[in-house]
């Protein structure tokens, strides 16, 4: 005997509708992006809205999580994957010129953006808390460096690391604001002209 689910199969397919939600959210930011909004460019009604994500505070965080998986990675992988601090911090900035640029969505990082006037202190914080998490990532990497004699004793890996979330989220701005690829390139070769050595 087959079982049926209950009530009516989903109409919609959850995955695209996502993607739409986080471009949406990406190109307008949390406050500005409204559940009527979402609904017209996820192409469904509130009710499934609701069904399949929950509150618009839900669906935001279940898109900040994918965001960062499916655009936000870069991170992560020069982190663990470069064989230096130096190098996977010049990786980060590089590819964060061409992420940030990329013609396929809208420009700049959302963790960076979506908060911008928003009137909720749970997103606020939410946002924070990545854009915080992803500095001790990298100060984490640069005391790993320290130790491996790659920098000096001496090195203020907290500064360092300070220093590169300033000029990415600096360049996350300036993409918004319609610099090129080539400019923030030019900015990440900049920034990393004040690498210490060792």
């Amino acid at each position: 005997m087959v079982s049926r689910q209950r009530g009516r199969p989903r109409s919609f397919d959850r995955e695209t509708a996502l993607e739409k939600a986080i471009m949406a959210f990406w190109e307008h930011g949390y406050e500005a992006t409204s559940v009527s909004d979402l609904t017209r460019v996820m192409g469904i009604g509130a009710p499934s809205l609701y069904s399949a994500f929950g509150d618009k505070q839900s669906l935001f965080e279940e898109v900040v999580r994918v965001y960062g998986t499916r655009y936000g990675s870069f991170v992560e992988r020069a982190l663990a994957e470069e064989p230096t601090a130096r190098a996977a911090v010049e990786r980060i900035l590089r590819e964060a010129a061409a992420e940030y640029t990329d013609p396929d969505h809208p420009h700049g990082c959302l963790v960076v953006h979506a908060a911008t006037n928003c009137t909720s202190p749970e997103v606020e914080e939410s946002l924070r808390t990545r854009r915080n998490a992803g500095i001790s990532s990298v100060e984490s990497r640069i005391r790993a460096g320290i130790a491996a004699g790659e920098l000096a004793m001496d090195t203020d890996a907290a500064a360092l690391a300070r220093h590169a979330g300033v000029v990415i989220q600096g360049m996350s701005q300036q993409a918004r604001d319609g610099a090129t690829r080539q400019e923030l390139e030019a900015v990440a070769e900049l920034a990393m002209a004040i690498w210490p050595r060792a």
